[in-house]
């Protein structure tokens, strides 16, 4: 049975809920750093900044975009149906289907009703979007847990499809003007290390498939007071780097403090941490001292894929993880919210 403890109810144990599947969806057009410095190179030289940042700062080397006529809800609705196969779950029996993508085209309906259109899910089948930047999916699979558990549905269907094309279009047509100054391109900077791409994940009882892989206990904290570090839309997204990334550890380093009495996250062994950047990764081996051997990365090839990353690296981890590995899925989401969800694979 599953129970609320201390802090204000952010911390919560889980009892009988399991990851049945984890699957991906790639976009298929690689947009290499490279590619993006060329297409700043005018703007570079004149506010004189070297080109390179985005590959020997942060990290990355390329991103993708979903082809021409692909959206980010074909994504979401690939992955997802990835995810329903392998998990062997009737698509009837899908009670609950959340959505946590970023990306919306439009402000209503939700994102979560075209998904559930192209997956063909069932009119029993509650669905709704969540988001929380960064950190929706993490929160999808609490609440699609806590449904679970409850009783008010059987298998819950989490989805994600990111689309970082336009936002990255636009702010180089943007950084091209000639009015751009140096600050300009620092603040958004981080616009042009996202990526696009999709993952889902199929969850249920686990009394029912002791096959599946148990979600054990989830953390979180919240530090609003920080919720204008980053801040963005379709057009434009502007980043306090340093801010963001300072406020992120502190409030992380704070979380796992006052946590450490209930759970002990030493030794798992594998930190499935939220993908933003070189920096940002070992900044996180270095405040909690983790083995960097057990942090995989995709930001390398894929950029940060938003609320994605998580679910994405932990699909990549599959093949090498054993029954009863301990897995610690960390997010940071602007706005500022971090939470760690551990799982017993």
């Amino acid at each position: 049975m599953s129970g609320l403890y201390t802090n204000g109810n952010t911390t919560h144990r889980f009892g009988n809920t399991a990851v049945l599947a984890v699957q991906t969806a790639d976009a298929s057009r690689v947009v290499t750093s490279d590619a993006l410095d060329d297409a700043l190179a005018d703007t570079y030289r004149r506010v004189g900044l070297r080109p390179g940042l985005l590959e020997r700062l942060a990290g990355i080397r390329e991103r993708r975009w979903w082809a021409e006529g692909v959206t980010f809800v074909d994504g979401a609705a690939e992955a997802g149906a990835k995810a329903v196969s392998e998990s062997g779950v009737d698509p009837a029996a899908i009670g609950l289907m959340v959505n946590t993508s970023v990306s919306r085209r439009y402000l209503e309906p939700s994102t979560a009703v075209a998904v559930h259109h192209q997956l063909g899910l069932p009119r029993s089948c509650q669905n709704f979007d969540v988001t929380n930047a960064c950190l929706g999916f993490v929160n999808g699979m609490e609440l699609a847990a806590a449904m679970i558990e409850s009783g008010m549905v059987e298998y819950a269907l989490v989805v994600n499809g990111e689309d970082a094309r336009p936002v990255q279009e636009r702010t180089i047509e943007r950084l091209n003007e000639p009015g751009t100054v140096s600050k300009d391109v620092i603040a958004q900077f981080a616009t042009l290390t996202l990526g696009s791409g999709a993952a889902a994940m199929v969850l249920g009882r686990a009394d029912r498939h002791p096959e599946g892989h148990r979600l054990v206990a989830s953390v979180s904290r919240a530090g609003t007071e920080h919720h204008e570090l980053c801040t963005g839309d379709n057009d434009l997204m502007r980043t306090d780097l340093k801010g963001l990334l300072d406020a992120g550890l502190q409030l992380s380093q704070d979380m796992w403090a006052e946590a450490s009495g209930e759970v002990d996250w030493a030794g798992m062994d594998r930190y499935v941490v939220h993908q933003v950047s070189k920096v940002h990764t070992q900044a996180m081996c270095d405040r909690f001292a983790i083995d960097p051997a057990r942090v995989p990365t995709t930001f390398p090839t894929r950029g940060n894929l938003g609320p994605a990353s998580v679910p994405y690296t932990l699909a990549g981890q599959q093949d090498s993880l054993a029954d009863g590995d301990r897995v610690l899925l960390m997010g940071i989401g602007s706005g500022l919210n971090v939470s760690c969800l551990e799982l017993a694979w």
